[in-house]
């Protein structure tokens, strides 16, 4: 598995990792990379793993990634427009079935962060340090935001 990005907290680094049969396959020097590791982006990468652990921050995702799913089911119930909820922590896609792309942009002048994934699927992925408040607030105003493209956008035709 290869990591990068959110794994030094904006510091630039990049890890490979591996176990089992695949672990046997790297040896010293067999892979080189640009930010590997060198000890300002070690310590950074280190630090940011410390804090994970310390705040309890992927507990923290799959109770506040459940509470959204949750949220957004109760929101969204008995709509057929609204295939699946699903997710893991806070990965979250609602999928819809019309293609929903204008949705970001909508997003955006709601003040939510959203994408759009297989031009159905509205894909959230909140930071791990969302609390309770954020949450609701973000299902509040997803909510609305789908509902109210969902009463203009046309619905598929049935096949």
């Amino acid at each position: 598995m290869s990591l990068a990005k959110g794994l030094a907290s904006g510091v630039p680094i990049g890890a490979c990792l591996a176990r089992g049969i695949a672990a046997q396959v790297f040896k010293p020097g067999n892979h080189g990379t640009t930010f590997g590791g060198g000890p300002l982006v070690s310590v950074a990468g280190l630090a940011t793993l410390e804090i994970l652990e310390r705040e309890g921050l992927l507990a923290n995702a799959a109770r506040q990634g459940e509470a959204i799913r949750q949220g957004l089911a109760r929101e969204f119930s008995g709509m057929a427009a609204v295939k699946e909820i699903r997710g893991m922590g806070l990965m979250i896609g609602v999928e819809l079935d019309r293609p929903c792309g204008d949705l970001v942009r909508r997003g955006l002048e709601a003040g939510i962060v959203i994408n759009v994934t297989a031009d159905k699927v509205v894909r959230l992925l909140p930071p791990l340090v969302f609390g309770d408040h954020e949450s609701s607030e973000l299902v509040s105003r997803l909510a609305l935001l789908v509902k109210a493209f969902l009463a203009e956008a046309p619905a598929p035709a049935a096949v």
